[in-house]
């Protein structure tokens, strides 16, 4: 019981977040269903790339990550 409201938490946070990065406006279940989904499909994705590039796989995630930055400070950084 308690990992299923956990999961529920978690869901929810996650899609809160992602709906507000994207600009989508949807109701609370919805919100729910995509921040579970993301949850699953970024796990798979991580894993795949960890089996298929082993320790390449950090490098792949420190770039992303590095590119996540870069458009996060672009797009709600400090404007000249």
């Amino acid at each position: 019981m308690g990992g299923a409201v956990l999961l529920l938490v978690i869901g929810a946070a996650a899609g809160f977040i992602a709906t507000r990065i994207m600009r989508v406006e949807t109701d609370i279940i919805t919100t729910i269903v995509i921040g579970m989904a993301g949850a699953l499909v970024g796990g798979l994705v991580l894993r795949a790339l960890i089996t298929v590039m082993g320790l390449m796989a950090g490098f792949v995630g420190a770039v992303l990550g590095a590119l996540a930055l870069i458009w996060l400070w672009n797009t709600y950084g400090t404007r000249r």
